[in-house]
């Protein structure tokens, strides 16, 4: 006797003893499952089902949760700016070796019925757009507001107790702005620079050359002592 079922949307000839392997199942190694939809019985007599048989069943027990074997997925994009990418995947499976055939009585058998193991509900494309959406927009808002933060932080540096820096020769109000931004608000730091500070700051700043040209520390040290 034979029966044709149906799990995990694919359909299976079997016989008592046989050993397959289908759709991942939720049950245990040594467990005993059943499976309800069977579209055909043949034997003696066959008997097709409308879609399924009524009363009739596979019985199987589950000897192990395996993965089928490994598949490759290889994508390669011919472009301006071509990209590969390479997925492997191996399918969860399960085990199992026929029991029993019934040709009726299923409901009665107290054998519980096999099921697919549980997975994670695909989410809608529109959904996941809009997730993404609404994450980039909270880190946009943190990232301004971190900014803004710190803005202040900078004024008040540069405002507290600062010198006129444009009166240096050739500092206007942007070359101001980026010395405050480097921490220098008076003329006693531009004074107490070396030759290293001066390096550095022309690097910095993308000047370099400027600082002596224009004598920027002997100007400092006058407006200092005034």
């Amino acid at each position: 006797m034979f029966a044709v079922m149906k799990t995990g949307g694919k359909q299976y000839k079997v016989q008592s003893g046989d050993t397959l392997r289908v759709e991942k199942l939720a049950a245990d190694a040594g467990e005993k499952v059943q499976f309800n939809e069977i579209l055909m019985l043949g034997g003696d007599k066959v008997v097709v089902g409308v879609p399924t048989v009524d009363g009739a069943a596979v019985q199987a027990e589950v000897i192990d949760q395996i993965k089928g074997e490994k598949v490759i997925n290889f994508v390669k994009r011919r472009r301006k700016h071509s990209s590969k990418r390479t997925v492997g995947h191996r399918q969860q499976l399960t085990l199992l070796r026929v029991t029993d055939i019934l040709s009726s009585g299923a409901d009665k058998s107290g054998v519980k019925e096999a099921v697919g193991a549980s997975i994670l509900p695909r989410v809608p494309r529109d959904e996941r757009f809009a997730k993404n959406r609404t994450e980039q927009s909270e880190m946009k808002a943190r990232v301004a507001n971190d900014e803004a933060k710190a803005k202040p932080a900078k004024k008040s540096k540069a405002a507290s107790g600062g010198d006129d820096l444009k009166q240096l020769s050739g500092v206007g109000p942007a070359l101001e702005k980026k010395l405050h931004a480097e921490g220098i608000t008076s003329f006693a730091q531009i004074a107490a620079w070396t030759d290293a500070d001066v390096e550095e700051f022309g690097e910095k700043l993308s000047f370099k050359g400027r600082i002596e040209r224009e004598g920027w520390i002997e100007q400092a040290k006058e407006l200092a002592s005034k």
